[in-house]
């Protein structure tokens, strides 16, 4: 069945360039297979910014960008309000990480209730029982804790906070799951890099960003405790864990891998979803499309595990490019 999906018309992306925009999540793994694709193909140029989900879900529900991308899966109101219809496609999975900015200390391990606590601001100090009580033997100072968190409409933000709202009560009643929350508590700027560069300049900083930007900049991040009372560093294998459950998806391709069960799963992981038009405006965009989504998962799978993403378990491919090659 997948060979045969494969063989979408190569010559379908004649001279064509293609708009988008959206989430910087997966910022760093979309340049280069645009790069790579436009490469392959003469004449079609893909130019995306990372705007944030919720730009990416404005600007491709009004038809002003080809195609969006979110972390957030979109609700059932944003896909009936869209004035396009749209199919969300997973590309890739990843991690949110905490980082920190904590002197003379070079790793923190971070159980759920200690995140949480801090993002509510009810945990103000790093050497607050908490987290001593989760860092034995670690020499944590008295020193004020100052949260960052993202101030624009960022699937990064939704990842973490529908990883807050499912390990804390007081969280999921309070703030929610959202890509713009409400914060507590907190320094709010636009980017992973603003975050990055906060956290790092700034004494007792703490904050959030993808895993592939974490490693890719050399910021420290922390271990998390998981479901399965495990602290686990994130990476790869950890991410790929998360989803090792996962035989099928749902028809809508909705599904959230948060605190995933499993000794070895990192519990703040995610899918990432490209927004796509089923019927494109114009339509030879739209067979450009048709054609880079099957590149994606045919071909740039194998490219995510060096920049730090999870590819999509192969078990999943197949239902994927059934619904590719229904687009238009």
């Amino acid at each position: 069945m997948i060979a045969g999906l494969f063989a979408l018309a190569v010559g379908a992306a004649h001279a064509q360039k293609l708009t988008g925009a959206g989430a910087t999540f997966p910022y760093p793994i979309y340049s280069k297979w645009f790069a790579e694709y436009s490469a392959a193909h003469p004449g079609v140029k893909i130019n995306y910014q990372p705007i944030g989900s919720g730009g990416s879900i404005r600007q491709v529900s009004a038809g002003v960008i080809d195609f969006g991308a979110s972390d957030q899966p979109l609700t059932d109101f944003q896909l009936a309000e869209s004035r396009i219809k749209l199919v969300q496609i997973p590309t890739v999975m990843g991690a949110v990480v905490p980082i920190f900015n904590v002197p003379g200390v070079a790793d923190i391990k971070f159980s759920p209730e200690v995140l949480a606590g801090i993002y509510l601001g009810k945990i103000r100090k790093w050497n607050d029982p908490k987290v001593a009580q989760d860092n034995p033997g670690v020499k944590l100072p008295d020193l004020h804790i100052n949260v960052v968190h993202r101030s624009d409409g960022s699937g990064t933000s939704y990842i973490f906070t529908d990883y807050l709202s499912k390990v804390s009560s007081d969280w999921a009643n309070g703030p929610g799951r959202s890509i713009s929350p409400y914060w507590p508590t907190g320094i709010g700027v636009k980017g992973n890099e603003s975050v990055a560069g906060v956290v790092r300049h700034l004494p007792g900083a703490i904050g959030y960003v993808e895993l592939a930007f974490a490693e890719h900049n050399q910021v420290s991040f922390g271990e998390v405790k998981n479901s399965s009372g495990n602290w686990i560093k994130a990476s790869v294998e950890t991410v790929t864990n998360a989803a090792a459950d996962i035989h099928t998806l749902p028809a809508d391709y909705r599904i959230s891998i948060t605190n995933a069960p499993g000794p070895n799963a990192y519990p703040i992981a995610s899918f990432t979803w490209l927004l796509v038009p089923i019927r494109s405006l114009d339509a030879k965009k739209g067979k450009v499309l048709q054609d880079l989504l099957s590149w994606v998962l045919r071909s740039g799978q194998s490219e995510a595990g060096p920049l730090s993403y999870a590819p999509l378990p192969s078990t999943l491919l197949e239902q994927e490019l059934r619904t590719v090659y229904t687009l238009r």
